[in-house]
């Protein structure tokens, strides 16, 4: 059996074979991987799929079952297409119920040979802190001189880990979220200072253009006033970036060139680093435009479908 003081990884896949056998390689070669449980959900073709489409949903899963790619490996394949946005929750909350925590990782992310041990490390550390409600391991190219582990309030969906505890708090309704936000007169703080695209995100929910998870459970966090840990160095990186999807181009900004072997987990004071986010800050400043946000949101659509 898995080492039951290791946080199970539910991994999502749907129809891309290589970017999926990347991924799995790269978690397969973490040290911690051969004493860990992996929940694999492969989602089905859509109901108009094409023969591409079919053949590379079944190429997924023939490689999803090639190898023991953790300790221990659960697969549940979907039989027609769920989306990402449903399979993510539908996942996570049975992993989080039946385990008490959860890494979770897409497709398309690749994570570095430390990945296991940082995640463990932190959902370790912070497990009864109950502000601290989700653990990150991305971090772009802000350019800013920070400890090995900063609070910022916004979670990260490109690998990261949360308890039941927290997780408990996801609600789903966009507008009921950005109602709440309105209400609490917190919208401003929620969109730095309106330098991100959040609440373009949370409008196109409501109006149907979008259905994603990652803009409900970053507004259900932050209306809980709750924390999230992000490294100094990112541990992961997304390789769906590369123009491979639907109307997907490549975001060079986002792209990270070297992945951290490993970054320590530290007591730090329980509050938004506001280092970080000035830092933030001037990085969207300087790098991101509107055609930026048009890119990001075609890619969401294509995949959080």
């Amino acid at each position: 059996m898995q080492d039951t003081s290791l946080a199970p990884i539910a991994l999502f896949v749907y129809n891309r074979p290589q970017h999926t056998l990347k991924t799995l390689e790269a978690i397969a070669a973490n040290p911690l991987a051969k004493n860990s449980m992996l929940y694999i959900f492969a989602d089905g073709a859509k109901k108009n799929a094409d023969n591409t489409g079919h053949v590379n949903v079944q190429q997924v899963r023939r490689i999803i079952g090639s190898q023991q790619w953790c300790k221990e490996v659960i697969i549940e394949t979907a039989k027609e297409n769920k989306g990402l946005a449903d399979s993510i929750v539908d996942g996570v909350t049975k992993v989080v119920e039946k385990h008490g925590r959860v890494i979770v990782i897409e497709d398309d992310i690749l994570v570095s040979k430390g990945f296991l041990q940082y995640m463990n490390d932190a959902l370790d550390f912070y497990e009864q802190e109950d502000k601290v409600m989700h653990v990150a391991s991305y971090l772009p190219a802000i350019n800013a001189e920070l400890p090995s582990t900063f609070f910022y309030n916004s979670t990260s969906c490109w690998g990261w880990g949360t308890w039941a505890s927290a997780w408990k708090n996801l609600n789903t309704d966009a507008e009921y979220l950005l109602a709440q936000l309105k209400e609490k007169n917190l919208l401003e703080a929620f969109t730095l200072e309106g330098k991100n695209d959040y609440l373009g995100q949370l409008n196109d929910n409501i109006s149907g253009k979008l259905k994603t998870w990652a803009i409900k459970w970053n507004a259900s966090v932050f209306l809980q006033g709750g924390l999230s840990l992000h490294p100094n160095e990112s541990l992961v990186a997304n390789t769906g970036l590369d123009g491979s999807g639907t109307n997907c181009q490549s975001i060079d900004d986002y792209n990270v060139q070297q992945l951290a072997e490993y970054v320590p987990v530290e007591r730090i004071p329980l509050e938004e680093s506001v280092e970080a986010r000035n830092a933030f800050k001037r990085f969207l400043h300087d790098t991101l435009s509107l055609s930026f946000f048009a890119r990001v949101r075609r890619k969401w659509r294509r995949s959080r479908a």
